[in-house]
């Protein structure tokens, strides 16, 4: 899988992120700090990461900043993006499964790395929801992208 990674600091979780990725298969492109040369402010690298996923550079995106607050904030400005800030496997899993999330954002500050590998499991093996009202949902998230009634 295609999977465009961003971060605004350069630290200890982001390349183990980065490594983990790699490390499980996927194709990685890294934007912000994680780039030289690449824009490291939190809006513009996670503005960068969604749009890959947004264009279809990327499959999947992982945002991330100190809090993760502001990564899933400015990754959600960028239609036909579906950013979750998770915290946990279990909020992994349900963004993934009710919400068709499309990219993961992760708290620099709050992720450990085995708090980071139980998400990433979470997020890779979770499908999204064939229910009727999860379908209903996302497609009126569709909507509101498209700006539509």
């Amino acid at each position: 899988m295609r999977i465009s990674v961003s971060s605004d600091m350069d630290e200890p979780v982001a390349r183990g992120l980065v490594a983990e990725l790699r490390a499980r298969g996927h194709e990685v492109t890294a934007h912000g700090a994680l780039h030289p040369g690449s824009d490291p402010q939190w809006a513009a690298c996670s503005e960068a990461a969604a749009r890959d996923v947004a264009t279809g550079a990327a499959d999947q995106a992982v945002v991330c900043c100190w809090t993760g607050t502001g990564a899933s904030i400015a990754a959600n400005k960028v239609p036909g993006v579906r950013a979750a800030l998770c915290t946990d496997a279990y909020t992994a899993d349900g963004a993934r499964r009710w919400n068709d999330a499309n990219v993961l954002a992760l708290s620099l500050r709050l992720t450990s790395e085995p708090l980071l590998k139980e998400i990433l499991d979470a997020w890779f093996t979770a499908e999204a929801s064939e229910d009727a009202e999860d379908r209903e949902n996302m497609a009126r998230i569709g909507r509101l992208d498209r700006r539509e009634p």
